[in-house]
């Protein structure tokens, strides 16, 4: 199989890489929002969004790890919250805010390594920074600032857990399955 060399430009197989991904957890987010609904309905509620944020998460640094490029988390999550968006989201278009704010926090700990450790490292600190961003933006965005203090710490350490296993843990098993079939070199 021919070898692909890792450059800074965007290839035509990276993007149709990201038209594959965007699709396939466009369709996953949709349908993952009647999981959230499901807990929601419950006594649960206060902790729907953040057990089940993690699914939400994992377009951006599954681009991120499969295409090994600077941007390619916010750009993967951006358009399969696109797709979400046009699969008519509850949500409307403010999915694409959120599609962002997820990117931003998966980039930013892509980042910190400098762009050079896209394992479990990079992938590390990608929930990091998913986990942080995405909860200062639900302090603001979906009114966590009236929560206790302990209310507070117990979301974060909820939404940390979320998106550790599903951003972290099941992208990384999926890099290593994607890696054996030598599709991404």
């Amino acid at each position: 199989m021919q070898t692909v060399k890792n450059t800074k430009r965007w290839s035509l197989r990276d993007v149709i890489f990201l038209a594959i991904i965007a699709i396939f957890f466009g369709i996953i987010y949709q349908l993952w929002s009647y999981a959230y609904y499901a807990l929601a309905a419950t006594p649960l509620k206060p902790y729907a969004n953040d057990l089940t944020l993690g699914v939400w998460i994992m377009a951006g640094p599954l681009a991120g790890v499969l295409l090994r490029k600077a941007g390619s988390s916010v750009v993967g999550e951006m358009l399969a919250a696109a797709v979400e968006m046009l699969l008519f989201s509850s949500w409307g278009a403010s999915t694409l805010i959120s599609g962002f704010i997820q990117g931003i926090g998966n980039e930013l700990g892509f980042a910190c390594t400098g762009y050079r450790n896209w394992g479990k490292v990079g992938l590390t600190f990608s929930t990091i920074g998913a986990t942080v961003i995405t909860f200062i933006w639900d302090l603001f965005q979906s009114g966590y600032s009236q929560y206790s203090l302990g209310l507070l710490i117990t979301l974060f350490i909820i939404r940390l857990i979320s998106i550790g296993f599903f951003a972290g843990v099941l992208v990384y098993w999926i890099q290593q399955l994607t890696a054996k079939t030598g599709l991404i070199k």
